[in-house]
């Protein structure tokens, strides 16, 4: 049976209460559920969606993250954009993304789509601006490893880390790092001369650990970083590394991760994402730019 007025169901703002519906949206279209990753961006950024008419549950979701000033932020992502599958083809995912612009306002915005998603975001302006690779698969690194130290990262170090990660990225994106001890089953940090050069996490998402954020002042202190993340887990690595990276791509590969797919980054209201990409290697999550 059809639902008469799909366009006059209201969007509304999701609360950390609504992660077990999200994750219920996320296996409806054969998605992980991924709780753990849906309750970190429904607390670091805000979600949207549109309630089931026809009972409890959602049809429709999305989250935005916002970086910089809270009253004036710089950049905005979107991520997590889902329909129920009794819902696909009837317009919802475009309503929900014209809600994003529209509540945007003049804010920037990224997304990484996949290549379904593209055709839409491209009609509703948003250009495609680079590419990331998606790895998978158990990290056994050939050859002697990079010389540069690792260690778990402190309470001590978050400070570094603040100022290294606002650097790289190009906004404030303190709310979202500072989650990062409670969310990562580890975070690590690189340093010489004393000074910490990159971090990066590990989390866990269903049977992987993902690697991200990545931020590093070269191609040798991410391979350091990653092979330290990958020797402390019994678990296989997952990551979406800019495919600028060629060094640390064709090493991963080398390494054992293998190429799942591929996604295109894109923004709308800015012809590039802020910050330096020659650092920053992978996103902490592609929901969340």
């Amino acid at each position: 049976m059809s639902t008469p007025s799909l366009s006059a169901l209201p969007i509304r703002r999701l609360t950390p209460r609504d992660l077990r519906a999200c994750a219920d949206l996320s296996e409806d279209r054969g998605w992980p559920r991924e709780e753990h990753k849906w309750g970190l961006l429904l607390s670091a950024g805000t979600g949207y969606g549109i309630d089931d008419p026809d009972g409890p549950g959602l049809i429709g979701a999305y989250v935005v993250t916002q970086y910089g000033a809270p009253q004036r932020p710089g950049l905005a992502a979107i991520g997590m954009v889902l329909v129920a599958e009794r819902y696909a083809r009837r317009g919802i995912g475009r309503r929900m993304m014209q809600h994003a612009v529209e509540e945007a306002a003049t804010t920037p915005l990224t997304l990484h789509a996949t290549p379904n998603g593209r055709p839409l975001y491209e009609q509703l302006g948003f250009k495609a601006i680079g590419r990331a690779e998606m790895l998978r698969g158990r990290l056994e690194p050939r050859g002697p490893l990079p010389g540069i130290a690792t260690r778990p990262a402190t309470a001590e170090d978050l400070t570094a880390i603040l100022r290294l990660d606002t650097e790289v990225f190009g906004q404030d994106r303190m709310h979202v790092i500072t989650r990062l001890p409670a969310f990562t089953d580890q975070l690590r940090v690189a340093e010489a001369d004393g000074a910490i050069i990159g971090y990066a996490g590990a989390w866990p998402n269903m049977e992987t650990h993902v690697v991200g954020p990545l931020i590093a002042r070269d191609t040798e202190t991410a391979k350091a970083l990653i092979a330290s993340l990958g020797a402390a887990t019994d678990r296989p690595l997952r990551t979406d590394i800019d495919v600028r990276h060629e060094e640390l791509l064709a090493w991963a590969k080398e390494s054992g991760l293998q190429s799942v797919a591929f996604n295109a980054v894109m923004a709308y209201g800015t012809p590039e994402l802020p910050g330096d990409w020659t650092r920053r290697f992978a996103p902490l999550t592609v929901a969340a730019g």
